[in-house]
C-alpha cells in the first residue's frame, strides 16, 4: 500500500486526526515508543483517564487508551494492553502495552529493532486511537520522509487527512464566526440551553454564555472542547485597547477530589471554612477569595500548597500528590489530585481561543467582542503546574450556603484562574489575530 491508500483505511475506520512518527530502533515494545518530551503527548490521543502507579520506583502515571491495529482489510485488531506511560522524572511519555492481548498484532515490525519504520496513529471521533506501521523499505515510509509534515510534540507529526476538516480549516471557520460576532457589536445578553432554546441570562457568567450562544454552544455540554476542537474563553475588559490586563480569566472549574469538602460535604466544608457574607446578605456564609500557592488567605485561614511537586525544577515528585487547602493545623481542607488536572487540563486545552469582552448593563445586559484575539495552542498539562506554583494561576472559589439556619442551599464553583496577561505561560505557542 501507498500513503493515499492506508489514510483510506484510516478515514473507513473512522479516524479524523492522523499523527505519525519515525520510529528509531528503541522504538519497540521491550522499550517502549518515545512520544515526547514533556505530557504534550496528552494532548494528541484521548484516554481513559490518567492515574497514579505507586507501585513505581519512581514516580510514574498510566493512561489507558482505546487502541487497536488497522488490518490490511480495513478491520481493527484491538489491543487491550495500550497505554501512555508518563515519566514525570524526566518528563516524557511513552508508548507501552500496544502488542499485549491483541489477536493480530504487528509483532515482527513493532517488538525489534529496526530504524526507520513509521508508526501511523488515527483518532477516531469517539475517541479510539487506531495504529498502523509500516516497514522501512515500504512505500509509505519513503513517502512520509519526503513529505516533511509539520510536528506537534517535536517527534509526532500530524499527516492531513482528504475529505477531514483539519486544524487549519477550524482555524478558519473559529476565525470567521469570531469576525462575524465582533461585526455585531453589542449583544443582548443571552444563554442556549441544553435543549437549543435561547434564554436571557443574568448572571455574572454572562459573557462567556452569550459568546457561546452566538456560537451554538449550549450550556452545561459535554466536557469537550467547545466549538471544532477549540476551548473558547472570554475575559472582560473595559476597553478593547488593553485587552491584556490583570482582568481573572477562568480556566477550569474542577470540584475537589480529596479533603474535608470530600469527605464530609461541601455545606460542612462552607460551615467551618467559610464565613459570613461580607454584604450583610442574612443567613448566607461564603467561601471564596484569591489562593496563591505558599501564601495564607485572610478570609478562610487557608493556605495553597502543591504537594508532591519541586517547583525549583517544574517537577512532579509524587504520582499520588495533589493540590492542597490546609489550615493552620495542617488539615487537609480540600484537594486536587495531580493525575484529575493533568487530565482535565489537556483535554480542554489543547487549542484555545481568549476573546476580550466589554460589558453595559443599560439599557439591558448586553455584551461586545473584540476584534483582537489570542489563538493558543501546544500546552503541556506541566505547565499549569508550574503557573499554580510560580502563583500565577490561582484559586478563586465562588461557593456560598444561603438559607443556611432553615433550608440549607449550597452553590459550588471551584475555580482556577489566570490574569489575561499571564496566559502565555501555558501555552507553546500565542498568536494574537485580528479578525
Amino acid at each position: 500500500m501507498n500513503l493515499q491508500q492506508i489514510k483510506a483505511l484510516f478515514i473507513q475506520a473512522g479516524v479524523v486526526k492522523l499523527f505519525g512518527k519515525l520510529l528509531a530502533e528503541n522504538d519497540n515494545s521491550k522499550n517502549q515508543v518515545y512520544f515526547g518530551p514533556g505530557f504534550q503527548a496528552l494532548n494528541l490521543f484521548p484516554n481513559e483517564g490518567i492515574v497514579p502507579d505507586s507501585s513505581a520506583t519512581h514516580p510514574i502515571f498510566k493512561a489507558k487508551l482505546r487502541f487497536g491495529w488497522l488490518q490490511p482489510n480495513g478491520g481493527v485488531a484491538p489491543a487491550p494492553g495500550a497505554q501512555l506511560i508518563l515519566y514525570p522524572q524526566y518528563p516524557e511519555v511513552r508508548f507501552s502495552g500496544f502488542l499485549k492481548g491483541c489477536a493480530d498484532p504487528p509483532s515482527k515490525l513493532m517488538a525489534a529493532r529496526i530504524a526507520g519504520r513509521i508508526l501511523l496513529l488515527g483518532v477516531t471521533a469517539d475517541r479510539r486511537v487506531i495504529g498502523f506501521v509500516a516497514a522501512a523499505s515500504s512505500e509509505i515510509a519513503s513517502e512520509f520522509e519526503s513529505l516533511h509534515p509539520s510536528p506537534q510534540t517535536g517527534v509526532i507529526f500530524s499527516l492531513g487527512l482528504p475529505l477531514i476538516p483539519d486544524e487549519t480549516n477550524s482555524r478558519a471557520k473559529l476565525l470567521a464566526e469570531l469576525r462575524r460576532i465582533s461585526a455585531l457589536g453589542w449583544i443582548s445578553s443571552k444563554q442556549l440551553d441544553s435543549e437549543g432554546t435561547l434564554k436571557p441570562c443574568v448572571s455574572s457568567h454572562c459573557g462567556g454564555l452569550t459568546l457561546e450562544a452566538e456560537l451554538g454552544i449550549s450550556k452545561n455540554s459535554i466536557a469537550d472542547p467547545d466549538y471544532l476542537g477549540w476551548e473558547v474563553k472570554q475575559h472582560t475588559v473595559t476597553n478593547f485597547s488593553r485587552a491584556y490586563s490583570a482582568a481573572p480569566i477562568t480556566l477550569m472549574t474542577p470540584e475537589p477530589t480529596g479533603g474535608f469538602y470530600k469527605t464530609q460535604g461541601v455545606e460542612a466544608f462552607i460551615r467551618k471554612f467559610g464565613y459570613p457574607d461580607k454584604n450583610g446578605k442574612p443567613d448566607r456564609f461564603n467561601f471564596g477569595g484569591v489562593h496563591r500557592t505558599g501564601a495564607r488567605q485572610a478570609s478562610t485561614g487557608l493556605e495553597l500548597q502543591l504537594v508532591g511537586y519541586d517547583s525549583a525544577r517544574g517537577k512532579i515528585t509524587d504520582s499520588g500528590g495533589s493540590v492542597v487547602l490546609v489550615n493552620d493545623a495542617g488539615e487537609v481542607a480540600a484537594a486536587w489530585e495531580f493525575n484529575g488536572l493533568l487530565g482535565h487540563w489537556s483535554h480542554k486545552h489543547s487549542l484555545a481561543v481568549y476573546v476580550p469582552a466589554m460589558r453595559r448593563m443599560r439599557p439591558t445586559r448586553q455584551y461586545a467582542y473584540g476584534a483582537r484575539v489570542r489563538l493558543a495552542q501546544r500546552t503541556d498539562p506541566l505547565r499549569f503546574l508550574a503557573a499554580l506554583a510560580s502563583g500565577s494561576v490561582y484559586y478563586d472559589p465562588g461557593i456560598k450556603l444561603e438559607n443556611a439556619s432553615s433550608k440549607p442551599v449550597v452553590k459550588r464553583r471551584s475555580q482556577f484562574r489566570i490574569a489575561s496577561k499571564h496566559i502565555a505561560e501555558l501555552y507553546n505557542s500565542l498568536d494574537e489575530v485580528d479578525v
